[in-house]
């Protein structure tokens, strides 16, 4: 899918949502927090590509002394871990304020912020920006999965074709073969 075809920015303050999912405390708990952030980001990328919307993941540097970067870890889908002394909702604040400036919302692209930080909430909303809480995103990742489940059950459930590859092809390619076959 090209990047011209998401109709949404999503942008995820990743410690908050690790914070708020259970599943993923308990990773961050046992496993420590690589192990919680590489759950959210593989989670979230099934999750871009299933809704179509271009995400980045936003992580504090967590006190470290190290400069921004990024990963892309698909077309869809990157994560950014803010420079020293720099917050995640700083990183957002600026992102949202970015995009207001440039109005993208004339492309009919949407800004949707994924954080449950109640002050976050109200700076992005001031921004244009849609707000999502972590629950609420955790209950859009289940519907996602579940809807892309079902999708796949329904394509399995398919009478198999048989074990030729001709019965596999599409009605026109089959007479064409047919007619090269005989001859003519």
């Amino acid at each position: 899918m090209s990047p011209s075809s998401h109709q949404a920015i999503l942008l995820v303050d990743g410690y908050n949502i690790i914070g708020d999912w259970s599943d993923l405390k308990q990773s961050r708990d046992r496993h420590g927090l690589e192990a919680a952030r590489y759950e959210l980001v593989e989670c979230l990328i099934n999750y871009s590509a299933a809704v179509a919307y271009r995400t980045k993941v936003v992580f504090d540097a967590h006190y470290q002394d190290t400069p921004r970067s990024s990963e892309i870890h698909t077309s869809a889908l990157s994560v950014h871990y803010t420079a020293f002394a720099e917050t995640a909702d700083t990183y957002i604040e600026k992102f949202c304020a970015t995009f207001a400036r440039k109005k993208y919302q004339q492309e009919s692209t949407r800004l949707i912020v994924a954080t449950s930080d109640r002050a976050q909430q109200l700076t992005v909303v001031g921004y244009g920006a849609e707000w999502l809480s972590a629950p609420m995103l955790e209950r859009e990742v289940g519907l996602a999965v579940q809807k892309t489940k079902s999708k796949t059950k329904k394509q399995t459930k398919r009478k198999p074709p048989g074990r030729f590859l001709f019965n596999t092809l599409d009605p026109a390619a089959q007479k064409r073969l047919k007619q090269m076959r005989q001859g003519m």
